[in-house]
């Protein structure tokens, strides 16, 4: 007997999710080319220089903000897979973004925000996926 799921209003809250996932991976696109093209970059915080090679952290940007849209593709249209590899890759995300909390901590706390959200969509909500099916 196949178990019944109740679609609540948060399948909306998938569809967020996958959508946000998008953006995030565009977003990450775009730094990991910048970082690719500019490695000369360097920070400034509270009169301390941070100086690193971003050349191979904008291709794990790069590659990862491709594998964020593929996946939030995947979930808007309610595959199962992808919900799973999503919560996954959000997670990682978010502990990512605190390697930048020095460098940048307003945008680090608002993606960190961000994806705390679309995990609680993803976990508690996904099962609804299957309704975003057509």
């Amino acid at each position: 007997m196949a178990q019944e799921t109740r679609v609540t209003g948060w399948v909306g809250w998938i569809w967020f999710a996958g959508i946000v996932m998008i953006v995030v991976g565009v977003f990450n696109l775009i730094s990991g080319l910048y970082a690719i093209l500019n490695d000369d970059l360097f920070v400034q915080v509270r009169n301390r220089l941070l100086v690193f090679d971003l050349t191979g952290w904008g291709w794990i940007h790069l590659i990862f903000g491709i594998v964020l849209v593929i996946v939030g593709t995947a979930v808007t249209i309610g595959q199962e897979w992808a919900r799973v590899v999503a919560i996954i890759l959000v997670a990682i995300n978010a502990v990512t973004q605190m390697a930048w909390i020095a460098a940048n901590p307003w945008w680090s706390l608002i993606v960190i925000a961000i994806d705390v959200i679309v995990l609680y969509a993803l976990i508690v909500h996904g099962r609804e996926t299957a309704a975003l099916r057509p």
